[in-house]
């Protein structure tokens, strides 16, 4: 089987590109000196949000599917967010793609995810031949490849799903409840750098892996819908899933000891449905 790669990033502001870019008084601390930052860009744009280039990935959560089984993890660990600590982040996600050439599936991966990784990639430094073929050196590629919007190898399911319009786009938590999954646990993206400063990135991860596992959930759907696979295929891809989360409850190497499974799995009626 070809191996699945969903992906989401958590991020926090990039403190040091701000500073760099004087986009605060130098004197003040980091968490003053997004407050300030953040006021200009609401003034001047009517958001605070920072664009993709100063979005420093703190965490990016994956759920790796192959002929060995299903894993979510997420790379990095919950503390550090510094350049070299983010660089190992984009080499560890990249490195996957030039070993396994996996299908790539995001939920608004296109709108965010990807333009964020192609930034900090850029600022960092970063190789990923694979990801960036486009047949010239593997033909296949000509044709289907990671980056065109509308080719298969990486799948926005939520760009996909809205036909390509955006007034269609639906968000993660409500489709993924509506086809009986858990949906998002714990606090939204807009509390990640709050969550950083108060080195809560435990509870971060823990959301994070469940956001990622909601998207590959609704990627089987999505691969039932199509025709890819059969009812019981579907139903057997369920129990792999769920078995595999529970047996991540109590494990002292998952983020809040794998409690985050246990309330994912009470919350997820499709999973638990015979």
């Amino acid at each position: 089987m070809t191996p699945i790669l969903c992906f989401d990033l958590e991020t926090i502001p990039d403190v040091a590109g701000l500073r760099r870019l004087d986009a605060f008084d130098a004197t003040l601390d980091d968490a003053a000196g997004v407050a300030a930052a953040a006021a200009a860009r609401r003034e001047s744009h009517g958001s605070d949000f920072f664009p993709h280039h100063l979005q420093r990935i703190w965490i990016i959560g994956c759920v790796f599917r192959d002929h060995e089984g299903f894993r979510v993890r997420c790379l990095g660990d919950q503390h550090g967010a510094s350049d070299t600590e983010e660089a190992a982040r984009l080499r560890a996600f990249f490195k996957t793609i030039e070993k396994h050439t996996p299908q790539l599936v995001s939920w608004n991966g296109s709108g965010f995810d990807l333009p964020v990784l192609h930034h900090r990639a850029l600022i960092q430094g970063v190789a990923a031949p694979r990801y960036w073929e486009q047949g010239d050196d593997d033909r296949d590629f000509k044709y289907n490849n990671y980056l065109s919007r509308y080719h298969a190898r990486h799948i926005d399911l939520m760009d996909v799903l809205a036909g390509y319009q955006g007034r269609a786009f639906a968000p993660l938590d409500a489709m993924a409840r509506l086809c009986g999954f858990a949906g998002k646990l714990g606090a939204d993206g807009s509390k990640v750098w709050e969550s950083f400063l108060q080195d809560q990135g435990e509870s971060v991860r823990a959301y994070c892996e469940t956001d990622v596992v909601n998207t590959y959930l609704l990627y089987c759907r999505f691969r039932l819908m199509r025709g890819e696979v059969t009812q019981d295929q579907y139903r057997a891809e369920l129990g792999l899933v769920r078995d595999a989360l529970a047996a991540l409850i109590g494990d002292p190497a998952s983020p809040l000891k794998g409690s985050h499974w246990k309330q994912y799995l009470d919350a997820a009626p499709a999973l638990t449905a015979d």
